[in-house]
């Protein structure tokens, strides 16, 4: 049972990396047996499919992310009447962060798996993840609704994926942004601070009034 545990592992772990740096469509089974050392059978023995192997990946992240900012949103109503968005977006902070924890670099490699699923139509991962989470999603949803309801329904589904690609190209160039404004600036950001400089522009892009 324990080689069998950890070979599974070893799969998600290259198929992780991988899908990251490659993208879904760029990365075949083949070079990821290589990269996990095993053979083409253990993947379909564990996973069936690239498929269910994407959404493996993704599933180890999004458990503990999505329970964990749905608490966090709750918990903001409760002491709020009415939460702003920049409230809402900044609960959302330490949940990403917490995935550190989980893997080395966390946090960056999840909103990089997230980004490639949009940016390569995987729409087997929007049924995965709103069959899956779409309770703890409907929680963030709602709270943003609720934040802006001026904003019409259709409106929001537009701004929030531009918030989402937003927040997937900055923690993508990261790296990149960090060593210009370092250079440039003299400023010295970690993940975090990266993060918390998005969130005003990401709350004001959204609750913008739509033009007549």
């Amino acid at each position: 049972m324990a080689s069998r545990s950890d070979t599974k592992t070893r799969i998600l772990d290259a198929a992780e990396k991988l899908f990251a740096e490659r993208g879904f469509s760029e990365t075949s089974l083949r070079l990821i047996t290589s990269k996990a050392e095993v053979n083409l059978a253990s993947v379909n023995y564990h996973f069936g499919s690239k498929k269910e192997l994407i959404r493996a990946v993704l599933a180890r992240y999004l458990d503990v992310f999505m329970p964990a900012a749905a608490a966090e949103i709750k918990r903001l109503n409760a002491a709020s009447s009415q939460a702003s968005l920049e409230e809402i977006f900044s609960s959302l902070v330490n949940p990403l962060l917490d995935l550190n924890k989980l893997r080395t670099e966390g946090t960056t490699i999840f909103l990089q798996l997230l980004g490639r699923g949009y940016i390569e139509s995987q729409g087997h991962l929007r049924w995965f993840i709103t069959t899956h989470y779409g309770q703890h999603l409907d929680t963030f949803v709602s709270a943003v609704s609720a934040s802006a309801p001026h904003i019409p329904p259709a409106e929001m589904f537009w701004r929030l994926h531009f918030t989402l690609g937003t927040i997937v190209f900055t923690m993508a160039s990261a790296d990149a942004l960090n060593d210009i404004a370092a250079a440039e600036f003299g400023e010295h950001n970690d993940i975090e601070a990266v993060i918390r400089k998005v969130i005003p522009y990401m709350a004001a892009g959204v609750s913008v009034p739509v033009a007549s």
